[in-house]
Order: structure tokens, then C-alpha cells, then sequence
């Protein structure tokens, strides 16, 4: 009897073990660290509650299907009607910390603009241009990236692309707004880079879902790739790259007798643009070679480059091409992110940069010390990893389609701006605010204005469209007038949004 009763007991053990090995893994929930902060703006310390950590998504099912990370600042005592931000950089499968520790957070990143940093201890301060004394703040980090990860039957594929990136982002905000009661608050999208292309997407798939924003804003920004790509036969990206590397050429002095004024020099090179080098690029090999010289001799003063170079080019010159051109003779090269910054040209003969000085000079400051408060100042858990950019995973590829938009080449024809016309067309008091670098050749400021003049809106949506310029580049805000300008135009911006 004893042996019976010991094999049944082994037996039931056995059973047990084996229906918890079949049975689904527990989805894990979201862990967050909850930290008391402030920021001091013009004086006035403002008291905000601190989250970092995780947020479980869910599906159009109610399936978990992911752990998001974010970082969100609330006001103490503040209530469910104050404005609230959400806010991402690009990539895309880049994570937020740009913007957190650049612009938006309570505390800022101090770096040599426009020189490379020195190595720690690297200065972390208050942040009194932050937007936090008009609005909570909401940084988002894409799954992939920061503390994002799928979970669940989901899988990093099932978010690695524009309608995917889309789709669980605006799932995020909605969820995270029923989950904070925050669903009659006013709204506001903040994305850089890709995040603006994002932007354009998720206004409108909110507005599917019965969000309307109040506004968004675009820092940097791109709609239509075809602008920053160089596909064959496209004449559009040699077009509207030119005034941004006129704008270069202006900020390096190499243009003889140039106006003193940039704004005023750069409407003068939009003018030759439209007028001139659209023409000529148009007709091809059937452009005379009289004209064709006296273009490349136009091109050359207001690029920098030399009239020979632009000729053996057939007036079409690339990004990269000119990053590594403009300043070969002295051993450098230029920034592709802010075309200010300069770094050491170690291939004299090659035909294109291989590495972004704007890049290498501040990349390590903005990393460590964004880790370094993550887990000391916000108290995530050390051992949780921080991804800074999906890159860095294993078979990390992006999904170029997108819904409406007809692939013929690659990626070249993907465009979100008819996402951001439908949006502001079924939403028309809706606002957008553009701000753009005149030195930055990542996304550049010709291919905006082109993007936004070909949306086919009526001049009453167009309206609600407003464009501030920087003399800066892709993170204007790393440029102290710049930073304080960005300021004054997101906070005008947010408090209009509100009048009714």
C-alpha cells in the first residue's frame, strides 16, 4: 500500500510538472520606477512625478503582444485636463534619449557645440528650455529599442516597419491614456527625424480611433523619401538637397561676396533652384553645353564646390558626395547631421564621408550620460538593458510598404504626407508646426517645403501648417540660441493650440 500510495504521488507530481510545461508562458507585466523629480524654468520650481520602466500593449484583441518602454513626467498635483506630450526620436529603431536629454526632460546635456567633446565627466544640468511647464511628457521608445521588447506570440518583425511602427504606437498612446485618465487631455505628437514621418502616420491612425490631436510637431522632418534618397533618374533630392549645401558653403566662407544675411542668401539660392537648376537637370543630355557651363558655374558659387567638379558630376552631386568635397584641401569633411561640424578626412581620394563628425562628436556624451541617469537618477534596475538602437539586434530590418503608397523602387516612393492631409482634412483644426535646420543635410528644410507645397491642401488647412527655421542643424538644440528659439516657438505653439 505505501508503494501504491508513493507512485501515485510520483505520478501526480509528474502530471503537475508536465501541464505547467505545456501550459502558455505568464505574460510578463510591466515594471516601472516610480521617482520624485523637479525642474526649474524662469525661476519657478515645478514638482513633477517621475515613471521609467515598462507598459504592457495589447493587441485590437486584447492579446499582450508587447512590454513598451517609456518615461513619463507628470506634475504633481496637476490634474487630468493639463496638456500632454508624446514624444519619440527616428531611425528608424532609434530610441528616445535624444530628445529626453536634449530639449524636452528636466535635466540637459551640455556639449562643445559645434566641437567634439572631451571624454567624462560629461555636464548634466537643469534644463530650463524644457517644455515641462506647459505639458507632461511622454518619451516613447519604439519596440526594439530602450527597454521595448515584443512579448506573447509577437515577434520583433511584427513592429520592425512603417504601418507596423504606426499601428503599435498609436495603440500605445491610446492605451496609455485610458490606462493614466488622460483620454480628456490636450494631445500632442513631438517626433524627430523618422519620428515625424512617423508623426504623419499615427495623426491619422489616432484620428481612426477617435483621437483628435491638438497638435503636432515635427522636428526635422521628412515625409517623402524620395527627398533624402538618390535613385536613378530622380532629379527631386539633387533639387531640394542644393539650398542646404549652399547654406554650408555660406556657414564655411566659401562663398566670395556672399550676402551677410542667411535667410536672405538662401531665398536667392531657392530662387536659382526653381528657376534655373530644376530647368536645367529636366532636360538632360539636350541642355547646350553653353548653358550647361553657366549652370555648373552658378552651382559652384553657391555650393563651394568647383565649377569642374559640378561638370565631371553632370550637375548632379549626393549627400555623402559633398559631405567629403566641400572641405578635401584642408583634410576634412563635413557633418551630415549638422553640416557645421568637422572632423578628420582620413581617404583624401575617396568620393564619399564615411563617418558623420556631428555624430562622433556627441554620441558618447548623450550616451553615457543618458544611462547614467536612467539608472541612477531614475532607478531602473541596473541589470535591465537599454538599447539605444534596434540596429544593434539581431536581423534587424525595416518594412518599407506602407498602405496607399505604391512601391515601384524599394523604398523610394514611400510617403506619409497624404497620411498628414487626410488628417488635417477630416480634422481641420488641427495644428502642425514644422521646425527645420538650415544646416542639416539628413533631412533637409528645400524637401519639406517641397513635401508640404505638393499635399494638394486648400490654403484654410494649409494655414494650420507653421514653418520655424534654425541656424543649426538635425538636433537643433544642441546650438544654445537655437535651444533657446526652440522654446519660444514649441511653447507658443502648445499654448495657441489651446485657444479656442
Amino acid at each position: 500500500m505505501k508503494r501504491f500510495l508513493l507512485l501515485c504521488s510520483l505520478f501526480a507530481v509528474a502530471v503537475s510538472l508536465n501541464a505547467q510545461a505545456d501550459a502558455p508562458a505568464a505574460t510578463p507585466p510591466g515594471e516601472v520606477s516610480t521617482t520624485e523629480q523637479s525642474v526649474t524654468i524662469n525661476g519657478k520650481t515645478i514638482p513633477l512625478t517621475a515613471q521609467a520602466g515598462t507598459f504592457q500593449l495589447r493587441d485590437e484583441n486584447n492579446d499582450p503582444i508587447a512590454l513598451m518602454g517609456f518615461t513619463s513626467y507628470t506634475q504633481k498635483n496637476g490634474n487630468n485636463t493639463r496638456p500632454i506630450v508624446f514624444a519619440y526620436n527616428g531611425g528608424p529603431g532609434s530610441s528616445s534619449f535624444w530628445l529626453h536629454m536634449g530639449v524636452l526632460g528636466p535635466k540637459r546635456i551640455v556639449v562643445n557645440d559645434p566641437d567634439f567633446m572631451p571624454a567624462a565627466p560629461y555636464p548634466l544640468v537643469n534644463n530650463e528650455f524644457s517644455i515641462l511647464d506647459l505639458a507632461d511628457l511622454v518619451m516613447i521608445d519604439p519596440v526594439g529599442t530602450g527597454l521595448s521588447i515584443p512579448i506573447g506570440k509577437a515577434k520583433f518583425v511584427d513592429f520592425w516597419g512603417v504601418d507596423q511602427d504606426i499601428r503599435s504606437i498609436s495603440l500605445f498612446i491610446t492605451q496609455y491614456l485610458i490606462a493614466h485618465d488622460r483620454l480628456n487631455s490636450p494631445k500632442f505628437l513631438l517626433g524627430e527625424s523618422y519620428g515625424t514621418f512617423r508623426n504623419a502616420g499615427v495623426m491619422s491612425k489616432l484620428l481612426d480611433q477617435g483621437i483628435e490631436l491638438n497638435g503636432v510637431i515635427m522636428v526635422s522632418a521628412v515625409f517623402d523619401l524620395r527627398t533624402l534618397l538618390f535613385p536613378p533618374n530622380d532629379d527631386l533630392p539633387y533639387i531640394v538637397h542644393f539650398p542646404t549645401y549652399a547654406a554650408t558653403a555660406w556657414y564655411h566662407d566659401k562663398i566670395s561676396n556672399k550676402n551677410p544675411n542667411l535667410e536672405k542668401f538662401l531665398a536667392e539660392v531657392r530662387l536659382f533652384t526653381a528657376e534655373t537648376y530644376v530647368m536645367a537637370l529636366f532636360r538632360g543630355d539636350q541642355l547646350p553645353p553653353a548653358d550647361r557651363q553657366k549652370v555648373a558655374e552658378r552651382l559652384a558659387y553657391y555650393s563651394g564646390l568647383s565649377t569642374e567638379f559640378w561638370l565631371r558630376a553632370d550637375l548632379r552631386v549626393t549627400a555623402s558626395e559633398y559631405f567629403q568635397e566641400l572641405l578635401r584641401t584642408e583634410g576634412l569633411t563635413v557633418g551630415r547631421l549638422d553640416s557645421r561640424y568637422s572632423g578628420i578626412n582620413q581617404d583624401l581620394l575617396s568620393q564619399e564621408a564615411d563617418y558623420d563628425p556631428q555624430s562622433a562628436a556627441i554620441s558618447p556624451a548623450y550616451i553615457t550620460t543618458f544611462l547614467n541617469y536612467f539608472h541612477h537618477d531614475l532607478g531602473v534596475r541596473p541589470d535591465l538593458q537599454y538599447t539605444i538602437t534596434a540596429g544593434r539586434r539581431e536581423g534587424f530590418k525595416w518594412d518599407w510598404k506602407h498602405e496607399g503608397n505604391v512601391i515601384w523602387n524599394a523604398n523610394a516612393a514611400v510617403n506619409t504626407g497624404p497620411d498628414m492631409a487626410r488628417a488635417l482634412t477630416q480634422a481641420p483644426n488641427m495644428k502642425v508646426l514644422i521646425l527645420n535646420g538650415y544646416y542639416d543635410i539628413a533631412t533637409i528644410f528645400y524637401g519639406v517645403e517641397h513635401s508640404i507645397d505638393h499635399l494638394g491642401l486648400s490654403a484654410r488647412i494649409k494655414d494650420n501648417i507653421s514653418m520655424k527655421y534654425y541656424e543649426s542643424g538635425h538636433m537643433m538644440y544642441i546650438h544654445q540660441p537655437s535651444l533657446e528659439k526652440f522654446k519660444t516657438d514649441v511653447g507658443s505653439f502648445i499654448t495657441g493650440c489651446l485657444q479656442r
